[in-house]
């Protein structure tokens, strides 16, 4: 059946209104096997109303009864029309029920006056992906009333979820939906917005003097809101605009719930939300993902990243703007990237210092920021900033490369002074990295690629063993694996296979900060922390900041990972062990009950089979048989040194993020840990285990 939650109230107040004498006239249920007296032409609409969802659709909801107007009956690539007999308007209004792809005139459903469209409307869904819910429209048509018009559902648009779906088409004195704009002159700080999750999603304009300045996809919230997100006004004060909406529901309350304040409605705990990580960065609202644009210039480390300001589920994305001094505490700015309209999105890309100004953006005495990042609806674009990254320009000659791939990371590369642009690209049915070369960020040439390589590329050249005069140039992708070898400024050359970088079940789309000075010379990665907070009001993270490096190991040159030594930054109490011996069992060290813990510990391996921590329950453990790290189900390779193997621990509230023997193995947990078990104890499975050194520190928020 049809009817979900939301059509079974429709249903009912559908049978309430038909109740009133002469209230409602149904022109089509669409619940018989075929379409009566339609007109049917071409392929689109089959021979008859669908049943429900079709073969390869994905699920449709918010029909009434059995049967519906379903244009998918041969896929999104079938065409036609079908079109009513005629009937004379006899009420105010025209309602019916409406769902599938957003493309007006080609799919939609027209009212016809002879043979003019006098009414139109289209699906709500923009993109293959969204929501197959349909929802009630309505049209007034109060000025027609006596006249004969005709009903047509249309699908001309082939593909790019190219279909309409339509049910119960009624005439009435009531509306089924409720008006979709609303007028207010801007004069605060925000615009908050009551979202529901799992609610159907709307599609908003914010219409200043005839342009559309915001617009986006959200679940408004109909009733009582699961939590707010907002809109800055700040560019925007003073003026008059129309907030307007694609779809509400019946007696919806979304448009009247939205106002203006100088605040943010519901953040009276903000940051202190039962789910919010306590020393990694998240965002104060909506989504987030891949860290980008990572740059260090005037004493502040600057976090741009894909952002949904707008829900709790991936969409909408923007560049979201954090800075810090330290990198540990953050400052959530306004975002700093829009898109440029919708449907074309911010996704992921780089940042860079243009100290010579070879871009010729500089405007004032700051130097330039120019931010890559890929245009969804253009190719790879390139905005400005002269405000220290706060604003961006985007470009007058955007798009700079166009190609089939996406999120550009951009360097500057010394021995041949010129940019290097590392895209991912998928050339000749592969998945690559490519590399173009540019003298000034706005011109850009294809150099070459190598193949073996998904999303958000990164390059750059590090020491091994801290030698500067022996380095190694490293590339690696979304997931971190890596290659070593050597790079011209044109071509990457790898000296060996790929390694594997981390061994977790959250890190992806890492990237690594662009302009450190020499005088640190540390090379910085911040990963997406891939990890769920439901029932919050934001959802995942950023994992903690590490530092990368080059050491020789038995099995060669490998990349090592260590957290950065600004951890210290929020250290409160310490516990310290030495040489302790752990027997058989488990051992709870008392001294401690917590949230947030960085422990670092030494082991003697002797004749020990299995030991480790376990932490809120949650088991981290070497194997020495088979020399094996574990957490959950991640298991990573680990041999003692010298009989000894080092474990350091970084615990949050939904993560622990383990490296062993001095960052040899980088293993990042995400999970929401038991809030009823703040223990942490030391285990050992057969026999004793001797611990040469425990130190414990338990860690300040920093939002505090």
């Amino acid at each position: 059946m049809g009817i979900t939650s939301a059509g079974i109230l429709a249903f009912c107040f559908l049978m309430s209104i038909a109740g009133e004498e002469k209230e409602v006239i149904l022109v089509a249920d669409f619940e018989s096997s075929t379409y009566g007296d339609w007109l049917i032409e071409g392929q689109a609409f089959g021979s008859g109303p669908a049943k429900g969802t079709l073969p390869n659709q994905m699920n449709v909801t918010g029909y009434l009864g059995n049967g519906l107007v379903n244009s998918f009956t041969n896929g999104d690539d079938s065409t036609g029309t079908l079109t009513s007999p005629p009937f004379i308007i006899q009420r105010n209004y025209i309602n019916f029920l409406i769902g599938g792809g957003m493309h007006p005139a080609k799919a939609c459903i027209n009212l016809l006056l002879g043979d003019t469209i006098v009414r139109t409307a289209t699906g709500p869904n923009d993109r293959p992906g969204g929501s197959e819910a349909l929802d009630w429209a309505t049209w007034d048509v109060s000025d027609m009333m006596g006249k004969t018009v005709r009903i047509q559902i249309v699908d001309q648009q082939k593909g790019g979820w190219g279909h309409i779906n339509i049910d119960h088409i009624m005439q009435s004195n009531t509306k089924m939906a409720e008006e979709r704009s609303r007028q207010m002159r801007f004069t605060k700080q925000y615009l908050n917005l009551p979202v529901k999750t799992g609610a159907p999603k709307r599609r908003m304009e914010v219409i200043i003097d005839g342009q559309t300045v915001r617009e986006f996809e959200i679940e408004l919230a109909d009733e009582e809101p699961d939590f707010w997100v907002f809109l800055d006004l700040t560019p925007f004060q003073g003026k008059s605009a129309t907030l307007q909406v694609n779809t509400l529901a019946s007696k919806s309350k979304a448009l009247k719930q939205i106002h203006q304040a100088d605040t943010i409605t519901g953040t009276e705990n903000l940051y202190q939300e039962k789910n919010r990580q306590q020393f990694h960065f998240s965002s104060r609202r909506g989504w987030n993902n891949d860290s980008n644009g990572l740059i260090y210039y005037k004493g502040e480390y600057h976090l741009y990243y894909q952002h949904n300001p707008y829900g709790w589920a991936w969409g909408n994305m923007h560049w979201g703007h954090a800075v810090s001094t330290d990198l540990v505490h953050w400052k959530e700015l306004p975002i700093a990237i829009y898109p440029h309209q919708f449907g074309d999105w911010v996704y992921s890309g780089s940042a860079v210092l243009d100290k010579d100004n070879t871009a010729g953006f500089k405007i004032n005495a700051e130097d330039v920021i120019v931010a890559a990042y890929t245009s969804t609806g253009r190719g790879e674009a390139i905005a400005y900033s002269n405000d220290r990254g706060r604003t961006f320009t985007d470009y007058s000659g955007n798009p700079v490369v166009r190609h089939r791939g996406r999120d550009p990371k951009v360097i500057w590369y010394k021995p041949g002074k010129h940019w290097v642009m590392a895209l991912y690209s998928e050339i000749d049915g592969k998945r690559t990295i490519a590399f173009h070369t540019s003298p000034d960020l706005k011109d850009w040439k294809y150099q070459s690629h190598i193949d073996g390589f998904f999303e958000c590329p990164e390059i750059f050249d590090l020491p091994i063993d801290d030698d500067r005069d022996n380095t190694r140039w490293v590339l690696y992708a979304a997931d971190g694996n890596y290659l070593l070898g050597d790079f011209d400024g044109k071509t990457f050359t790898p000296d060996g296979p790929k390694r594997q970088f981390q061994y977790g079940n959250c890190f992806y789309a890492s990237q690594t900060y662009n302009n450190i000075p020499e005088s640190d010379g540390r090379r910085i990665q911040i990963a997406w922390g891939r990890i769920d907070t439901p029932g919050m009001p934001f959802n995942q993270c950023m994992l903690f900041p590490v530092e990368l490096t080059l050491r020789t190991t038995d099995e060669g040159v490998r990349m090592f990972a260590e957290p950065v030594r600004e951890i210290e930054t929020i250290y409160d109490s310490k516990h310290t062990w030495n040489k302790i011996s752990v027997q058989a069992g488990e051992r709870i060290l008392s001294e401690l009950s917590g949230d947030l813990f960085h422990i670092k510990a030494s082991f003697l391996v002797e004749d020990a089979k299995e030991f480790g921590f376990i932490i809120r329950g949650m088991k981290v453990s070497y194997d020495v048989e088979n020399a094996e790290l574990s957490c959950l189900d991640k298991k990573a390779p680990l041999k003692p040194i010298e009989g000894k193997t080092q474990l350091e621990l970084l615990i949050d509230r939904n993560s622990i993020e383990i490296f062993a023997n001095v960052g040899r193995i980088y293993m990042p947990i995400g999970g929401i840990l038991p809030e009823e078990d703040k223990t942490v104890k030391l285990f050992s499975s057969s026999t004793a285990i001797r611990v040469e050194s425990l130190e414990i520190w338990q860690l300040l928020s920093v939002w505090e």
